[in-house]
């Protein structure tokens, strides 16, 4: 390269010389010299001229070759002018890099058509202002059973809902839409988006078939939804149930032994209306799991703690008894009081009451505490700690997400449950555990 720009510099410089030995010698009157320094320069313009127009044949050539997209010639380097071999290495290097270039592209292009017709999705492209469809894989042709789509206004005569939804899909959103091929009927996912190349605009769509999907996740939201229920339920029928049975058997004992073992009307009546107001809980826990979403009001009402605590303590006593599980309850200010929705607070307490039961029921010393405090911020915490085997630190971060549960037949639910609950009472709910020394669940007010 140096050595072609010396031999430029030189020829320039040459011609100067010259021009001016010229003009010396037409001032000096020595005519006899132009015969000499004129065909000197004639010659040097003249292997300048031809230099430069076999540069531009090369050039010319070259670009030629580039329009046509003709990669595969190559420019001769060993029989070249000694002045035109760069310039000819460097356009074989140019094809060299064109040629590998468009190599990846065209593995890339076929590799990427390979995947877009092996996807169970339909694809299709189609310019925005005419409508012309440029591609649609097998995928799409057999969900719409169209063998050739030549535009997408055609879809117009076929199906004009789908049509019409295409047309008017904004890129970047989705959009359900039914469809309905020859005689069968089903639901397609339809997404877009949109692109511009060549001062074109042009339009992305894909199609995905969700009936299966639907009807799986119906499927398995029914029986969660079962699931659910029928683990609140049992929550709550289980401590009725057991304190049922409780009060029938003083009363046969009673009945059969009046002086033995006398059966007050004080406790009955204190049984009955425990499960009285349990059962009334319960429908209404039902109804309001019904509507859960829609809540925006809940029946607040002051309430004692202490009236709180001792009915979960009715309620729950003989269930406790029957496991030989001891539940302690600590409530140093016996005025405490907060606005809460009973009944919904209360289902909140029996599911962690249930929980540390079930957690317990492997301890040596089965032990349950329910406390309740007033922090300096006049904050209500109430406390269920129980003495089990605790939960890890990752499970810690999980139990509060809808379905998931750590109990083999469990539902899932009790705890997001609660969680909801509490944030309708602008509240909220944390857990602290270590493996080993148990559980210790917070409900703050």
């Amino acid at each position: 390269m140096y050595r072609v720009q010396w031999n430029i510099i030189l020829r320039v410089l040459l011609l100067f010389i010259c021009t001016c030995a010229i003009a010396w010698v037409v001032v000096k009157g020595s005519y006899t010299w132009l015969f000499i320094l004129l065909p000197l320069v004639v010659w040097i313009v003249y292997n300048l001229c031809r230099w430069q127009i076999e540069v531009y044949y090369e050039i010319n050539d070259f670009v030629e070759a580039v329009y046509y997209r003709d990669f595969s010639r190559n420019f001769d380097i060993r029989h070249a002018p000694a002045n035109l071999k760069p310039l000819r290495k460097g356009f074989n290097s140019i094809n060299t890099i064109f040629k590998k270039i468009t190599r990846e592209k065209e593995t890339q292009y076929l590799y990427l058509q390979q995947i877009l017709e092996m996807i169970e999705t339909g694809i299709m492209s189609y310019e925005e202002k005419d409508g012309e469809v440029l591609w649609m894989n097998e995928s799409l042709k057999k969900l719409l059973n169209l063998p050739y789509l030549r535009t997408v206004h055609s879809l117009e005569i076929r199906d004009k809902s789908l049509y019409s939804a295409i047309i008017e899909l904004v890129p970047g959103e989705s959009r359900i839409v039914s469809i309905h091929p020859e005689s069968t009927s089903f639901k397609i996912l339809l997404s877009a988006t949109a692109f511009q190349t060549e001062g074109k605009k042009y339009k992305l769509v894909a199609f995905q078939n969700i009936n299966e999907a639907l009807d799986e996740t119906e499927a398995k939201a029914w029986q969660k939804l079962l699931s659910v229920l029928t683990h609140e339920i049992m929550n709550s029928v289980a401590p009725i149930s057991s304190l049922a049975d409780t009060l029938k058997t003083r009363l046969e004992s009673s009945a059969s032994s009046p002086e033995e073992d006398p059966c007050s009307t004080d406790d009955i009546k204190v049984g009955i209306e425990t499960i009285k107001r349990r059962s009334e809980g319960l429908l209404k826990f039902a109804e309001t799991y019904r509507t859960l979403n829609k809540i925006t009001t809940l029946s607040l009402k002051k309430m004692y703690v202490r009236d709180l605590f001792e009915n979960l303590y009715q309620l729950m006593q003989p269930t406790l008894d029957s496991k030989n599980i001891e539940m302690d309850i600590i409530l140093k200010d016996p005025g405490l009081q907060f606005e809460i929705d009973p009944s919904l607070i209360e289902q909140v307490l029996i599911n962690l009451i249930v929980n540390a039961i079930d957690a317990v029921k492997e301890s040596a010393e089965p032990r349950i505490l329910l406390s309740a405090v007033q922090t300096p911020a006049k904050k209500t915490l109430i406390q269920v700690a129980d003495n089990g085997p605790g939960i890890s630190p990752d499970l810690q971060e999980r139990i509060f997400i809808p379905f998931f549960s750590t109990k083999k037949t469990g539902s899932g639910i009790g705890l997001s449950l609660c969680k909801q609950i509490m944030l309708l009472h602008k509240g909220n709910i944390q857990v602290q555990s270590r493996e080993g020394e148990g559980s210790v669940f917070i409900l703050q007010f």
